[in-house]
């Protein structure tokens, strides 16, 4: 009873952090209400072209980028999950880690390295045409196309669907995999009919993952001449200088996000299992032996070379080749200004965070809180081109509102004051990734639990006090691995920093992608590895952690 008396006074005490909560959660909402109050304006005659001629293939080119890349990291991604959680063979251990580094390499960065390496002059026809005299067929080698950019994808973003099913198969009981074992029953069969079906959900849900990545692109698909919907957003933005159009666009591709979203959901939802007993048990691992061993050693080599070792590695020949040119003061401006943006943002955001999963925590169960999560979370399924528009139809609103004040303050009645600024990129930074600081702090609340503050509150100590000496020790290896994540999303982020950064205001993610589109690949090399080490920073520090949780 003292127990449910603390926690209402606890609710009453949170009233400030219920506000700002709420403040942050509508501002999350606000830039999706712009896009979606964009369907009821007039269209106007680009639109009526749009919707008769190109419409229709944009959302083919987008659902089969979609299908096809879904498909494939599935196929991927959960062979290589049930390998590593299932069998005992050499490299395992070093497989289980080095399967989750492609995610270090942004797929944008993977598709400007594979499109150079494979083109007539670069490094693999050139080598083939001087070591053995080879000219082969331009047609094995063409990769800007649809399938080309479904192989990067698949290659790049393949660790969400392996990441979540290994997690899963490793955590879950076995006893359904044991208990087929002992009925006689052979490997392809517990595959098929038991390891599929059981780990439906988490396989669905690292698709999801991967369907939001690819909707979100656009450096892939506007480097291999693909009609996705985020390449026609940027095309009818900075191409037709049409805005309205822009947003009727960004709405029909929230459309078939939430198609999505709710599709994985109700997958979800119906597929439920459940283990017969209590006790956890670990999966045991069978020992490979034979051809069976080499051909997973091999699969798992052929994996992470292509996914990792060779795009890395062909990067810092290149860099090798031209860090004299690259390396200058427009550099290390270049670098200021990525980690000035970052810091700034994720200070913000992980301030945010901590508000919301702390108001969160003492509200669970409440429809309120059920709300609030999700307002939060919206932001990460958006893509950045649509998010971008959004967000600049809300500072333009703003300041067309505030235009007087302007006036006022001498500064002009028509100045575009925050729709110009490094103010509308950090807001547009936070919505789109609070969802991560949000997940890792929440992660650390639900470890420590509530006994500790309710002590503290029963001891007199005030709610904020109470946060700061008791909470905030507790959570910090949680929000010091938010801040790691969202530092990895912010710095190779393209499209929301190439659509909303100030006019002159460049970073390691928009050069890298300036060098690509004007053919300077080679000088591409140093700003894309920066990238890569800042990524391969933040899998280490998190299979780091998730080994030490695991213990």
């Amino acid at each position: 009873m003292t127990g449910a008396l603390l926690r209402r006074s606890l609710r009453r005490k949170l009233n400030g952090w219920v506000t700002l909560s709420v403040i942050g959660a509508f501002l999350a909402l606000l830039p999706s209400l712009y896009i979606f109050f964009g369907l009821f304006q007039k269209q106007n005659e680009n639109w009526q072209h749009i919707q008769e001629y190109m419409l229709l293939d944009y959302a083919l080119q987008s659902l089969w980028l979609v299908l096809g890349t879904g498909a494939c990291t599935i196929i991927v991604g959960v062979t290589l999950a049930w390998l590593v959680a299932a069998y005992d063979f050499p490299l395992r251990r070093f497989f289980s880690f080095a399967f989750v580094l492609p995610l270090a390499i942004p797929p944008y960065i993977a598709a400007y390295t594979y499109g150079s390496m494979l083109s007539y002059t670069g490094s693999i026809q050139t080598f083939l045409r001087d070591a053995f005299g080879l000219t082969l067929d331009q047609r094995y080698f063409d990769i800007m196309s649809m399938k080309g950019a479904i192989f990067i994808f698949t290659l790049f973003l393949f660790p969400y669907v392996y990441l979540i099913t290994k997690t899963f198969l490793e955590k879950q009981s076995a006893v359904f995999i044991e208990n087929a074992r002992l009925l006689g029953k052979n490997q392809t069969h517990i595959f098929f009919r038991i390891v599929l079906p059981m780990s439906q959900a988490a396989i669905v849900g690292g698709a999801s993952l991967v369907a939001f990545e690819v909707l979100n692109d656009f450096g892939v698909t506007k480097h291999f001449g693909i009609q996705s919907f985020t390449a026609a957003i940027f095309k009818t933005w900075f191409g037709m200088y049409d805005v309205e159009s822009a947003i009727r666009l960004s709405a029909w591709l929230m459309t078939l996000i939430i198609g999505i979203f709710i599709v994985e959901r109700l997958v979800r939802k119906r597929k439920k299992y459940s283990s017969p007993t209590n006790r956890s048990t670990p999966l045991t691992r069978r020992k490979l032996r034979g051809i069976t061993m080499y051909a997973a050693v091999i699969f798992g080599l052929v994996i992470v070379s292509f996914s990792f070792v060779i795009p890395v590695g062909q990067l810092i020949v290149w860099a090798t080749w031209t860090y004299g040119e690259v390396l200058n003061e427009t550099f290390w401006k270049l670098l200021s200004n990525t980690l000035f943006i970052s810091c700034i943002s994720i200070t913000i955001l992980m301030l945010l965070a901590v508000i919301v999963a702390n108001v969160i925590r003492f509200s669970r169960g409440s429809i309120f809180a059920v709300a609030l999560t999700r307002l939060i979370s919206m932001g990460y399924s958006i893509p950045g081109a649509v998010l971008s528009i959004g967000v600049m139809a809300v500072m333009m609103s703003v300041d067309k509102e505030l235009s007087s004040f302007y006036s006022w303050l001498g500064l002009g009645a028509n100045k575009l004051v925050l729709s110009m600024s490094l103010f509308m990129l950090t807001f547009a930074y936070i919505i789109r990734f609070l969802a991560v600081g949000f997940n890792a702090v929440e992660a650390g609340f639900e470890k420590t639990g509530n006994r500790y503050s309710e002590a503290a509150r029963m001891l007199g100590m005030s709610m904020t006090r109470t946060f700061f000496k008791v909470d905030l020790p507790l959570i910090k290896g949680a929000v010091l691995t938010g801040f790691i994540l969202v530092f990895m999303e912010i710095v190779k982020e393209l499209p929301l920093t190439l659509l909303l950064r100030p006019y002159n205001f460049e970073t390691l993610a928009t050069k890298a992608y300036q060098y690509a589109s004007d053919e300077q690949i080679h000088q591409a090399a140093i700003p894309s590895l920066c990238i890569i080490a800042v990524g391969i920073v933040s899998v280490i520090f998190y299979h780091w952690l998730g080994e030490r949780q695991a213990k």
